[in-house]
């Protein structure tokens, strides 16, 4: 039996709610650090299913197991209810549909002691790699390195987010970290508040690695992330909810005074791929989602989205035309390069399998994104910049 350290290195935090299909493999892997003091606070989120039961059954063998039972307030408020209930030297969050390898926190610690050792004080943030569980459940099911292993290559460690932007352009993946306490409650940093998962991790996302003074980040993967399970955030996200957080990441770094280049790309290239997926979904044709879009444009530097030949040339010059800019000729001929690129990575990191079938689904997507991007069928001259 686990037994409750009167220190406490790593608080891990499981909002909870209605999860009895994989609470208990979470639970289980968490479960399975013995090296760092741990703590576990569950918060059940108020739960309708067999949910809270597993979690008294594990906390009645566990000590470290610690269940607060409280009204349904969604996911922000859960993770912050624990957040505040949290005792650790760093936090973390473990999400009940997922699960981790047996020794994250473990190792996670052990780094960031390390640096500690060297005399550079805890990081603000501990980071690693990831699984994605790709078609879970299914026969299909398989496991893939994330989109950023091997990406993110600082010149030093510890290091800040201006050092290695590439940090925030992918997948939040917030569960992927450890947080120092006294950090996030020194910067006041929370989650936004609003019903049901409401892909609050953005906002979180942008807080804390444009706050942190201090980052370590290994490519070793830990946590085992089940992409879009029926019923997930990500998978039932709206797409004015999508443009809503972009704009809330946006507005923590005007807050922030946050205006390097490389930062901002980062974080322009995810609301092109927002804009993208409502494109190809039809979003040109609803005048509240097309107002969206151009809210992200408008905010978006004219250098930067020329410097993004990561996107394809159509949508850039949607970016354009949608915010009354003038157009320069986009060659696509540096958005080639990187596909090639990007396809070369897929092979390097998870097979040629996963490559072909990622770049076919990838043209299929981006051809029909062209078509509906075409800036002489949605410019509109009557729709103000900046709506």
């Amino acid at each position: 039996m686990g037994e409750v350290a009167k220190s406490v290195d790593v608080s891990v935090v499981l909002p909870c709610y209605n999860v009895e299909t994989y609470l208990d493999q979470a639970l289980c892997s968490v479960e399975k650090n013995t090296l760092a003091h741990v703590e576990i606070i569950c918060v059940n989120d108020g739960s309708t299913d067999g949910t809270l039961a597993i979690l008294r059954r594990h906390a009645s063998s566990d000590a470290r197991v610690r269940i607060i039972d409280k009204a349904n307030g969604g996911y922000g408020a859960a993770v912050n209810r624990g957040f505040d209930e949290a005792r650790g030297t760093y936090v973390a969050i473990l999400e009940p549909d997922d699960w981790v390898e047996a020794h994250m926190y473990d190792d996670l610690l052990t780094l960031a002691r390390r640096y500690e050792a060297k005399g550079f004080g805890y990081p603000d943030i501990v980071k690693s790699s990831y699984w994605r569980i790709w078609m879970p459940g299914t026969a299909q099911q398989h496991r893939l390195h994330c989109s950023y292993f091997k990406r993110i290559r600082p010149n030093h460690q510890p290091f800040a987010l201006i050092d290695c932007p590439r940090l925030i352009q992918h997948h939040p993946s917030i569960w992927s970290a450890l947080y120092r306490r006294d950090f996030l409650r020194e910067r006041k940093i929370r989650f936004k508040e609003v019903p049901g998962a409401g892909w609050v991790d953005n906002p979180f996302l942008i807080e804390t690695m444009c706050q942190a003074k201090t980052i370590v980040y290994t490519d070793t993967p830990y946590y085992n992330y089940r992409e879009d399970l029926p019923g997930s955030s990500s998978a039932m996200r709206s797409l004015d909810l999508s443009f809503e957080r972009w704009n809330d990441m946006c507005d923590v770094m005007d807050r922030l005074d946050i205006h390097d280049h490389g930062i901002r790309r980062a974080l322009d290239t995810i609301g092109f791929r927002y804009v993208g997926e409502g494109i190809g979904r039809g979003g040109l044709d609803d005048a509240e989602l097309k107002a969206g879009m151009q809210r992200i444009f408008s905010r978006m530097g004219t250098d930067d989205i020329l410097s993004l030949t990561n996107v394809s040339p159509q949508l850039r010059q949607l970016a354009f035309a949608l915010t009354d800019r003038a157009c320069p000729q986009l060659s696509g001929c540096e958005y080639f390069k990187a596909l090639v690129k990007e396809f070369f990575y897929s092979i390097r990191v998870n097979g040629i399998g996963f490559a072909l079938a990622r770049t076919n689904v990838y043209r299929q997507r981006r051809q029909q994104q062209d078509a509906n991007a075409d800036p002489s069928k949605h410019h509109s001259t009557d729709m103000p910049a900046g709506m």
